[in-house]
């Protein structure tokens, strides 16, 4: 099945292919000049950190659904080991097998294709299966540090969780804005809260991944206008699930990675980060979400600060 009209006339007025030439690899994140950072930095008063990253387990967000996406599996492969004879130092080793999108994690541009291309009109065949992804691997990420804004959609609409089958729009993301008294500029990283992940958090993951709220198809063309860096947020799905178009599935995650080129990141925990945000009236902050370098990979786990 095609991708309808609708999707094709966003993709066009949401393109940033060659906007930082033929041969670029990271696409949005090179909204994060220095003097981005700079003023990020001017955001740390009282050195408060809040961590956003959920715990790596066996039992973590991953249902099954998706073949292959497995929940870390940690395994010791030595315990205790005097490797250098009775009495010597000894050490202690172990091992982690897990999907690189299992937890926490950030979506690299090489993650979706659509029509045969990756962002900046890749191939998409060249993903292969020795070498992952040849172009776009999430080891060209590099640094990701940035001033980081907190959208409350949540609690601006008065709850403490959206409903399942809540399509969050640019409405939802303005109001959010009136709330935390902050504009969104050019370099942000934006998180959007819907509280979906209180479900996980506690103990029920198949409620966690469906039916889910999350961002709507009109949003990326929100986020291109104000030139964001990069959006994360605390569902399994990141976009609405199941789709608010029947069979569109994964159109967010197209205009995103591959139009943009703008990376996405999935299954944060705001819950702490919306309380302290509230508490202190303040909702920019400092964030360090740098990714791993796996080189050749499409997504990386991350355990990201917001630093006030």
């Amino acid at each position: 099945m095609s991708l309808p009209t609708e999707f094709h006339e966003l993709a066009k007025r949401l393109n940033n292919w060659g906007r930082w030439g033929d041969y670029d690899e990271i696409g949005t994140l090179n909204l994060i000049t220095d003097e981005v950072v700079r003023a990020a930095a001017s955001t740390v008063t009282s050195g408060r950190r809040v961590p956003l990253a959920l715990p790596l387990r066996q039992d973590g967000v991953q249902t099954g659904l998706i073949p292959g996406r497995v929940n870390p599996l940690h395994t010791m492969v030595a315990i205790n080991a005097e490797f250098f004879g009775p009495g010597t130092v000894a050490t202690s080793d172990d091992v982690v097998t897990m999907g690189l999108q299992a937890g926490t994690h950030w979506d690299g541009l090489s993650h979706v294709s659509h029509g045969g291309r990756l962002y900046n009109g890749r191939p998409a065949d060249s993903i292969t299966a020795q070498g992952g992804a040849a172009f776009h691997g999430v080891e060209k990420a590099g640094h990701i540090v940035s001033r980081g804004v907190l959208l409350d959609v949540a609690r601006a609409r008065g709850v403490d969780r959206l409903a399942g089958e809540h399509a969050v729009t640019p409405e939802d993301l303005e109001a959010a804005e009136e709330l935390a008294r902050v504009t969104v500029r050019p370099g942000d990283i934006v998180l959007v809260r819907t509280g979906q992940i209180q479900h996980y958090l506690a103990g029920d993951k198949q409620a966690y991944a469906y039916p889910s709220p999350g961002l709507s198809i009109r949003t990326p063309e929100w986020f291109h206008t104000r030139d964001v860096a990069a959006v994360a947020n605390d569902t399994l799905t990141f976009e609405i699930f199941p789709p608010e178009i029947e069979n569109l599935w994964m159109p967010v995650h197209a205009l995103d990675l591959v139009e943009m080129g703008m990376p996405q990141g999935q299954n944060w925990n705001l819950e702490a980060l919306s309380e302290a945000c509230a508490t202190s009236g303040r909702y920019a902050f400092l964030l360090a979400a740098m990714p791993e370098p796996f080189v050749g990979g499409t997504g990386t786990p991350v355990a990201p600060v917001a630093v006030f």
